[in-house]
């Protein structure tokens, strides 16, 4: 069980990482590309602004694996 806890939880992190990456990447190709350097450093803002510029998988995306990894994490406290 512990294993299986582990491995949602780095799988979700690691997707979470990649999606942040791909919002990044892509509200700094568009304008204005504030917004990407924005969303670099204040890690919330980059949904919401892929959100408005329409970029619905990838916001999703970042939403989902958020919940899924803290709410893991959780379980893995309580499980410990």
């Amino acid at each position: 069980m512990d294993a299986f806890l582990v491995i949602v939880i780095v799988t979700s992190f690691a997707l979470l990482v990649t999606s942040h990456v791909a919002l990044v990447a892509g509200l700094a190709w568009r304008r204005p590309r504030l917004r990407g350097l924005v969303a670099l450093l204040v890690p919330p803002a980059a949904p919401y602004f892929g959100v408005r510029e329409r970029m619905w998988v990838r916001s999703i995306l970042w939403a989902l694996s958020l919940v899924v990894y803290l709410s893991f994490t959780r379980l893995l406290d309580i499980a410990l």
